[in-house]
Order: C-alpha cells, then structure tokens, then sequence
C-alpha cells in the first residue's frame, strides 16, 4: 500500500523552481510594498507631528458666567469643545466669579472642580486671589496644595488696591516661594462696553518695573493688557527678563510685529480672553502679522510651555 502511494506521489508534477528574473521581480515588489508601508507610516506619524507642533497653548481663558450678560461658549463644556476645534492643546482658566464674589474659597473650589471635569485635561486652574479679603494666605494654600493650582490671576482694579499697595508685594512672595505663576488682568472689557454701574478704572502699571526688581524668581504674565500698556512703557517693564505678554487686546494690523519691537519674542503668549472674545479674533493676529515660523512656534506654545515648566 505504502509502495503505490509512492508511485502515486512520484507522478505529482513538481513545482517548478523560479526563475532568476522571476526571484528578483519577487523581490522588488516586496521591498516596494514595504518601502511604500515605511513611507505611509512616516508621513501620518509627520502629519500627526505637524499637528501637534501647530497646537495652541491659550493662557487666558475664563470658566463661569461674566457677571452682566450671557456669552457664547460661557458652558464649560461647550467652551472646551471650542477650543479644541480650534486646535488648542491647553487652556490657562481663571474664572468670572473672582471678580465681585467675596468668597474666593468656594469660587476657586468650583473653578478647580470645573477643570477636572471638563476638557480632558485641556483646563489648568489659575484661582483668584483677594489680598484685601481676610483669610487670603488660606485661599493661596488650598489652592497649590489641594487644588493644584498652577498659576493666580489677580484683578487689582475689582479689588480696590494699587500696585504700590504693600498687601500685594507680600502675595507676590508668596507665589514666588511657591514657584507659581501669577497672572494680572489690567482690565477686564472694553470701558465702552462697560455697564454704567460698573465702571472700573484700569489698572494702573506706573508701580510695575520697581515691584518685578523686587521679587527675584516671580514668573509674572501680564493679562488684558495691551489695550493700556505699549511703547517705552512696555519695553521697561519687560526688560527685567520675568514677565511676559499674552496678545489678547492687542489692536492694529500686523499688530504682534509692532509688538516684537518692543517686547522680545520669547515673552509673548497666545490668549485669547475666551468667552468674552471670540477665540478668532487672536488667531487672527497671528495670521495678519509677519511671523517666522519660530515665533510663530513660539508665540502659540513653545514660550507658555517653557514659562509653566
């Protein structure tokens, strides 16, 4: 039986060797298709690297209600879904009630709360701190250390003190011993927008350039500011080296290149003030204005990343 199987066998036709050419067309073809696997890989993984590189670092946007009207996008849900379809990364938020509440406790609780539960990580909570309301080193405490505050943001014109006022010196070495960020609003909206009960004066910068020489190592981002504060004023401020600009406010064509002569480029941050201004309107800036595209890297995330680093 095993002998006609083998007989059987031996009449199968065998399969034919490959020839030469045959081997290298063989072969070709498969170092083709591989080198065109290797291509598509490395220019979806150059996509998703464009991508993320064109990414935005906002590092001024608001959570809760503006206390005077309604705003698109004042959700915090809604504002997060805007803001990642505009391709931001990460967004610095202080919140609306820190302007006019009196319990800047239970302001910031919400505002950290609000972080965690929204926009997967897009929010970092910057709280507000009062330096005129008693119990203030508490709120400073609680916030870096159970909220994780990464920055304040202060409103000294909501508040009522000056810059030369020694209540705010004192809070700045504070935050600076804590190595966190702080973050001061000049104005908050346009004063012709402004309802007739609630005028406020913007703040006033004279004090700046003697209160940044006196606290070594503070990380101060002037916020809203640009509306008020240009030219020589400017320069000055910022030639100490610690404090930086973000360009929400800031007016003219081709404004960020008037800007840069006076600010170095290394201390200019994207914000946009969301939801009070449409988020367009500060990436419209960058579009108007001449930019390298290593101020423009920059200026969209590069120098908030290293600042929060």
């Amino acid at each position: 039986m095993s002998g006609a199987r083998s007989l059987e066998t031996s009449r199968l036709p065998r399969p034919r060797a490959a020839t030469r050419r045959e081997f290298l067309k063989s072969a070709a073809m498969a170092t083709g298709l591989a080198r065109a696997a290797v291509c598509a890989l490395n220019a979806s993984t150059a996509e998703a690297g464009e991508k993320e590189a064109a990414g935005l670092v906002d590092v001024n946007v608001n959570l809760g209600r503006w206390p005077l009207r309604r705003l698109p996008c004042d959700d915090p849900e809604r504002l997060a879904a805007k803001l990642r379809s505009r391709g931001a990364l990460q967004a610095w938020a202080g919140t609306f009630d820190g302007l006019l509440s009196k319990d800047l406790g239970a302001a910031n609780a919400r505002l950290a709360e609000d972080c965690r539960r929204y926009g997967g990580g897009l929010f970092l909570p910057f709280g507000s701190i009062n330096p005129r309301l008693p119990g203030w080193e508490k709120d400073l405490e609680r916030g870096v250390k159970e909220h994780r505050f990464h920055g304040i943001r202060l409103h000294p014109n909501y508040h009522g003190y000056r810059l030369d006022d020694p209540c705010l010196a004192h809070l700045l070495r504070l935050a600076t011993e804590r190595r966190i960020i702080v973050q001061l609003a000049l104005v908050m909206e346009d004063e012709r927008m402004m309802h007739p009960l609630l005028k406020v004066d913007p703040v006033d910068p004279a004090p700046f350039p003697e209160l940044v020489r006196q606290t070594p190592g503070l990380r101060l981002v002037l916020v809203n500011a640009l509306r008020t504060l240009r030219g020589e004023a400017l320069r000055s401020l910022m030639s100490p080296g610690n404090v930086w600009v973000e360009i929400s406010m800031l007016e003219g064509v081709g404004g960020i290149g008037g800007l840069l002569e006076h600010a170095p480029a290394q201390r200019i941050l994207f914000g946009s003030h969301a939801p009070l201004f449409y988020f367009e309107a500060a990436e419209l800036k960058l579009e108007e204005s001449p930019l390298t595209a290593e101020q423009r890297r920059g200026i969209c995330r590069g120098n908030a990343e290293s600042l929060l680093a």
